[in-house]
C-alpha cells in the first residue's frame, strides 16, 4: 500500500503560493532589504538578540567585566568551567549545568545529577544565556511620578519603602498587599511568613497565567486533600493522554520523554503504546501510536464512555464490537488495552480540563490498579487556598475599592496577562504606592510608581524544588549586570534587614535538609551538585472519595470552542524578547514570530477561510483579529491560539510601542475570562477579507517543480517507518525501502584509519521538541535574522526538524518528523562544486568549512541534496565590532568562529567540542572514551535519540546504531555516503487499528530495475 507524505496543505494542493516558492531558485536578491521593512527596524531586529545591535546607553554601573589582577587558584584563562544552578518556571526548578568562560556564562545544559531531567534541558533553559545579556533588561531603579521617569538608586527606594511601610505598620499593614509569581523557594516562604508577622493584616497573593489549579482542585475532589500525581512512563505499557501533553507541557516533561523513549526500542523488549485524545496537535500527539482529534469540551463525554467500557470489561462483560467510526474503534482498543494491562498502564488528563474530570481520572487509575505502580502520589507543596485567577480577581476588586494603599509585585506581569474580564490595569492606577520587581520595564512596571531591577537566575543565590521534590540550589555565575536584586533579597530588605546576605538566607532555609553532622560539607556538596540527592517528596497513599455520577451530556457538535495554551516558544510571554525562541519554528505549524488561529481543514472549509486569511474571533462580547493557520489534525470546530504574544513593552525583539516597535502577534489573554482561562465555548468566527503572511519554514528548500516532485516521491525513503509486526517480520525492512543499481564512485574513495566521526538519530524516540535546534544555535553562534528574512527563506538554523503529514485524511493525518542537518558526506557533493575549496574533507571524515576562503557562490547549497547549508545574506555580526556594544557579544561562544556576510555555514558536528576533547586526551596521553564527546544537540535531547562518536570503534554506541537493522542513510542511492544514519521509526498500533503492512518498497513511485533503465535512457 502506498503511503502519501506531504509537508503542508499548500504542497498537498499545489497552491499558487507554493508554486511561487518553486519558481525561484533563490529567495530574494541578497542585496535587498525586504520590502516594507525600514533600515531602522532591520537594525532593531539585528540589535536586540544574538546577532542584534544593542541599545545605546547599556552600561554596567559599578561592576566591570575584566580579567582578575591576581588569578584565582585553579583558574586557567580560556578554559571553560561548569557550575550547577537552576531556572524556575511555574514554581518548579529545572536543574542546569552552565558553562562559563573567564567568568561569563555562555552555554546551558541539563544537570546530569538531576533525577528530574537526567541531563536534558528545555528550549527555555537553552535560551537563558541570551536573556542574561539582553540589552533591553531593566537598568537600575526607576521612579515614576508626575508623568516623568527618574533614575534612582536603591538607597532612595529604601528611604521611600521605610517611610511607606513604617506608616503601614501602625494598623498592621491592613492596606498592604503582595502579588507574587509562584515559587517553591523555602527561603522566600520563610520571608513571606516573616512579612506576615510584621504586617499581620496584610494580604499575600500568588498568580501565574499558566496555572495547574484544575489539577489541584481535581485531587481535592478525589481525595479531600491536594495531591501531586507522578507518572512513571518507564513502567507503563499503555499510556493514555486526554488533552495532556506529558512530553512537552507537563512540568516533568523532560523525565517523561526520557522514560517514554526508553520503551521505544523494538529490539530491547515490549514497546509501550501511546494514545492521545486532544483538541490541538501537541508533542505527545505527534509521538502517539494512535491520536484522536477531539474538542476539549467533549473530553468529559469521551472519558465517561471510556470509564463505562473499562468497567464493563473489568466486570467480565464481553466487549461489544466497535462501531465503524475511527473514534469508536480507538475507544474500544483503548479500553481493551487498559484492562489487559492493569497495574502497567496510566491515564493522564491535561491541566486545562475541569477539576471533575481530574477526579474521574484518579478514580479510573485506582480502578485499574495503577496507583503505587505507574502512578504515585505526594503532597502538593504549591497548593494554595484559592486559585491563581481567583486570587488576582480578589486583589483587583480590593484595589478598585480603594482598600489597597501599597502593592508590592514580585515578578510576573499581570498587567499584560490578566484575563480580559479582570481589569487589573485600571485597578493598579488607583493604588498610591505600587512597586514592581522585574527583569524588564514591562507592561506592569510602566504602571507602577517604582520599578526595581530583578536579578537574572544566573546572577543570584536561590533555592527551589523540582517537580519530584528534589531540592535545587542556584549560585551566582556572574555579578548582577544591572544592579538587580533577587526576590529573596528584596523581601529581606522589606522585612527590615539593611544588608542581607542572600547566601546565608538560602543556606539557612535549606539547613533542615542537610546532614546535621556536617552542615558545611553537605552545603558545599549541594552547591557543587546543584541538587540534593534523596530529597524527593515522600509518597503518600490518599484514600479516594466516592464521586457523584459523571455528566454524560455531549456539547453541540456545531459549536465552536476557543482553546488557550502556553506558547512552546515564549511560554506566557516572559520569553517574548528572546530572538532565539521567537525564531524557533513551532514543531507542528512551523510558524515563527507570530501566533495564529489554528483551524481544522473541515472547519476552515465551512467558514470559507484559507491559510493566511485574517479572522475575527468573538467571545463574550470581546473580539480579536488573527491570521488563520489551517492545520491538519486540529479537532473540527476547535480553534487554538497560543498565549504569550502581543507584548507592548517586551523590548526591541518582542515589541515595544514606546520605541515604535510593533508587538509580535496578538495578546489572546483579552479573550480569557475567570473560569475560562483554558478553553471556552460560544466562540463566533467571522471572515474579514484580509490576508496576513505568516513566517513559516516548512515549505522552504523546495527548489523547483522537478525538485518538489522528487521530494514527494522520496519522502517514504527519507522518513522510513513501519509497525512492530513489520519489524518482527523483517528487522532490516528500512534498508529495502530504496532500490538502486550498483553504486560506483567517480573519485577514489578515502579510507579513515584513525577516528571516523559519525552520528545516528533514532526516529522512534525523537518527539520534535526543538531542544536540539536551540542548543545548536546557542553553541554555534547562529544568528537571528528576523521575521521578514524568515519569510524570504533566509533563516540560518544549522539544524531543522522536518515535519511530514501522512495519509489522505487531512482532518486526522499521521505525522512523521526528521531532524535534518549536514550529513557530513564522505563523497560530499558540495565539495565537488566549490571553486575555491572552501568546503573540504578532513582525515577524520568531517566536511569542514574554511570561512576565509568562501566567496559566496552558493554552488555548494545548490548541490546539497539535503538543503542544510545557510548563506549569510547580511553581516549579522557587524554589531560586535562596535566598542560601545560589548554586552551582547558576551553571549558568543569563544570556541566558535563568527561568520560574516557572503559566507556559507552549516553544521560541523560541533567540531570545537571534538577538538577540545582531543587536546585533553592528547595531553593526558590516553585514548578518547566513547561518549566523552557530546554534541550540543545530543546533550540537550531529552529522548536520547541522538548518538555521536567514532564509527571505527565497533564498541561505540554510534557504531552499534549504524549496525542496527533499522539503520539507513538518507539518499544513500546518490552514493554520497553520509556519516549520519537514521533508525527507522517503529509504531506500536493496536492490532485492531493497524494498517495493512507495506509490500515491497511501497513508497512513492515504483523504482524497479526497468524504471532505472527508463530514466537512464531519458537522460
Amino acid at each position: 500500500m502506498d503511503k502519501k507524505y506531504w509537508r503542508s496543505l499548500n504542497e498537498l494542493h499545489s497552491t499558487p503560493e507554493f508554486q511561487e516558492i518553486l519558481d525561484r531558485e533563490f529567495p530574494v536578491a541578497a542585496s535587498e532589504y525586504p520590502e516594507g521593512v525600514s533600515r531602522r527596524r532591520w537594525l532593531q531586529i539585528m540589535g536586540a538578540s544574538v546577532a542584534l545591535a544593542g541599545v545605546s546607553g547599556c552600561r554596567w554601573e559599578d561592576e566591570k567585566i575584566s580579567p582578575s589582577v591576581s588569578r584565582p587558584e585553579g583558574l586557567i584563562p580560556g578554559m571553560p568551567q561548569k557550575y550547577a544552578t537552576f531556572m524556575e518556571l511555574g514554581g518548579l526548578a529545572e536543574s542546569l549545568l552552565v558553562t562559563c568562560y573567564d567568568g561569563r556564562p555562555i552555554k546551558v545544559e541539563g544537570n546530569p545529577d538531576s533525577p528530574q531531567s537526567k541531563g536534558a534541558s528545555s528550549v527555555f533553559a537553552q535560551s537563558e544565556t541570551l536573556s542574561l545579556y539582553d540589552p533591553d533588561r531593566a537598568v537600575g531603579v526607576v521612579e515614576r511620578r508626575d508623568g516623568g521617569r527618574y533614575a534612582r538608586d536603591w538607597q532612595a527606594f529604601f528611604e521611600y519603602s521605610d517611610s511607606v511601610l513604617g506608616q503601614a505598620k501602625k494598623d498592621g499593614g491592613a492596606k498592604v498587599c503582595v502579588l507574587a509569581d509562584v515559587s517553591s523557594s523555602a527561603a522566600r516562604k520563610g520571608l513571606q511568613e516573616k512579612f506576615a508577622t510584621l504586617f499581620p493584616k496584610s494580604q499575600w497573593y500568588d498568580y501565574t497565567a499558566c496555572s495547574r489549579d484544575n489539577v489541584y482542585a481535581g485531587s481535592k475532589l478525589a481525595f479531600g486533600e491536594v495531591i501531586r500525581p507522578h507518572f512513571d512512563l518507564s513502567k507503563a505499557n499503555i499510556v493514555v493522554c486526554l488533552d495532556e501533553d506529558l512530553l512537552s507541557e507537563h512540568p516533568a516533561a523532560l523525565l517523561h520523554t526520557r522514560d517514554w523513549a526508553a520503551r521505544r526500542d523494538p529490539a530491547a523488549g515490549e514497546m509501550n503504546r501511546l494514545y492521545a485524545v486532544e483538541s490541538r496537535f501537541t508533542t505527545t500527539g505527534l509521538a502517539a501510536d494512535h491520536r484522536l482529534p477531539t474538542r476539549s469540551v467533549d473530553l468529559g463525554f469521551f472519558l465517561t464512555k471510556l470509564e463505562n467500557q473499562v468497567q464493563g470489561l473489568l466486570s467480565g462483560k464481553k466487549s461489544e464490537a466497535a462501531g465503524d467510526s475511527y473514534a469508536e474503534k480507538v475507544l474500544a482498543a483503548m479500553a481493551e488495552d487498559l484492562v489487559a494491562n492493569q497495574g502497567m498502564s496510566l491515564v493522564a488528563i491535561g491541566a486545562g480540563q475541569p477539576a471533575e474530570l481530574h477526579a474521574q481520572v484518579h478514580a479510573l487509575n485506582e480502578r485499574l490498579g495503577n496507583v503505587g505502580k505507574t502512578i504515585r502520589y505526594t503532597k502538593e507543596p504549591l497548593a494554595r487556598d484559592i486559585s491563581s485567577v481567583d486570587a488576582l480577581a480578589k486583589l483587583t476588586a480590593e484595589m478598585q475599592s480603594g482598600a489597597v494603599d501599597t502593592l508590592v509585585i514580585i515578578g510576573g506581569n499581570p498587567a499584560y496577562n490578566a484575563p480580559g474580564d479582570i481589569d487589573f490595569v485600571t485597578a493598579l492606577t488607583k493604588v498610591p504606592n505600587s512597586i514592581h520587581l522585574g527583569e524588564y520595564e514591562d507592561e506592569t512596571s510602566l504602571l507602577c510608581k517604582w520599578h526595581l531591577p530583578k536579578t537574572h537566575p544566573f546572577e543570584q543565590w536561590g533555592d527551589a524544588r523540582s517537580y519530584d521534590g528534589t531540592l535545587c540550589v542556584a549560585q551566582p555565575l556572574i555579578e548582577p549586570l544591572h544592579d538587580g536584586k533577587s526576590e529573596v533579597e528584596l523581601l529581606a530588605m522589606l522585612c527590615g534587614e539593611k544588608h542581607p546576605s542572600t547566601l546565608e538566607l538560602i543556606k539557612e532555609a535549606v539547613k533542615g535538609s542537610l546532614d546535621p553532622m556536617a552542615v558545611n560539607a553537605s552545603w558545599r556538596r549541594l552547591v557543587h551538585d546543584g541538587v540534593l540527592k534523596g530529597s524527593t517528596l515522600d509518597a503518600v497513599s490518599p484514600k479516594a472519595k466516592t464521586l457523584p455520577p459523571a455528566k454524560t451530556a455531549e456539547a453541540a457538535t456545531e459549536e465552536f470552542e476557543l482553546v488557550f495554551y502556553p506558547s512552546p516558544q515564549v511560554y506566557d510571554g516572559r520569553f517574548a524578547n528572546s530572538g532565539w525562541l521567537q525564531e524557533t519554528p513551532d514543531n507542528l505549524t512551523k510558524v515563527t514570530w507570530d501566533n495564529a488561529a489554528i483551524i481544522a481543514p473541515s472547519t476552515a472549509k465551512s467558514l470559507g477561510v484559507e491559510f493566511g486569511s485574517v479572522v475575527k474571533l468573538i467571545l463574550d462580547g470581546k473580539s480579536l483579529e488573527l491570521p488563520a493557520y489551517v492545520l491538519p489534525g486540529q479537532a473540527p470546530n476547535s480553534i487554538a491560539v497560543a498565549l504569550g504574544y502581543g507584548r507592548t513593552a517586551a523590548g526591541l525583539v518582542g515589541g515595544d510601542v514606546a520605541r515604535d516597535v510593533a508587538p509580535v502577534g496578538e495578546n489572546i489573554a483579552a479573550l480569557q475570562s475567570k473560569g475560562k482561562t483554558d478553553f471556552a465555548t460560544g466562540l463566533k468566527v467571522e471572515k474579514t477579507n484580509k490576508q496576513y503572511e505568516l513566517a513559516i519554514t516548512q515549505d522552504h528548500h523546495s527548489i523547483d517543480t522537478v525538485g518538489v516532485g522528487e521530494i514527494q516521491g522520496r519522502v517514504g525513503q527519507l522518513v522510513r517507518e513501519g509497525d512492530v509486526s513489520e519489524y518482527k517480520k523483517d528487522p532490516s525492512f528500512a534498508k529495502g525501502r530504496t532500490h538502486h543499481p550498483e553504486l560506483k564512485s567517480l573519485w577514489e574513495e578515502l579510507s579513515y584509519e584513525g577516528q571516523a566521526w559519525g552520528m545516528s538519530v533514532d526516529l522512534t524516540k525523537c518527539v520534535g521538541c526543538n531542544a536540539c535546534m536551540v542548543a545548536c544555535q546557542a553553541e554555534n553562534n547562529v544568528p537571528v535574522v528576523g521575521r521578514e528574512q524568515v519569510i524570504n527563506s533566509r533563516e540560518m538554523h544549522w539544524l531543522r526538524v522536518d515535519r511530514y503529514f501522512t495519509g489522505d485524511d487531512v482532518d486526522n493525518p499521521g505525522v512523521s518528523i526528521q531532524p535534518m542537518f549536514c550529513q557530513q558526506c564522505e563523497l560530499a557533493p558540495c565539495e565537488q562544486v566549490c571553486p575555491v575549496a572552501a568546503t573540504v574533507h578532513t582525515d577524520e571524515g568531517l566536511n569542514d568549512m574554511v570561512y576565509n576562503r568562501c566567496v559566496g557562490t552558493r554552488y555548494c547549497a545548490n548541490n546539497c541534496p539535503y538543503k542544510v547549508r545557510r548563506f549569510n545574506y547580511f553581516n549579522y555580526n557587524k554589531v560586535y565590532e562596535d566598542p560601545n556594544r560589548k554586552l551582547q557579544a558576551l553571549v558568543l561562544n569563544p570556541e566558535v568562529t563568527v561568520r560574516h556576510r557572503g559566507v556559507m555555514e552549516k553544521c560541523t558536528y560541533c567540531v570545537q567540542r571534538i577538538k577540545a576533547v582531543q587536546i585533553e586526551a592528547k595531553n593526558e596521553q590516553r585514548p578518547i572514551e566513547d561518549g566523552e564527546i557530546v554534541t550540543a544537540c545530543q546533550q540537550a535531547c531529552p529522548a536520547k535519540a541522538i548518538e555521536f562518536g567514532d564509527l571505527n570503534n565497533e564498541k561505540s554506541l554510534v557504531a552499534k546504531a549504524h549496525a542496527n537493522p533499522r539503520s539507513y542513510a538518507v539518499l544513500s542511492e546518490l552514493n554520497i555516503k553520509p556519516r549520519t544514519a537514521y533508525l527507522a521509526r517503529i509504531l506500536n498500533p493496536h492490532p485492531s487499528l493497524a494498517k495493512p503492512s507495506t509490500e515491497g518498497h511501497g513508497y512513492g513511485e515504483q523504482h524497479a530495475d526497468a524504471d532505472h533503465q527508463e530514466k537512464t535512457e531519458k537522460h
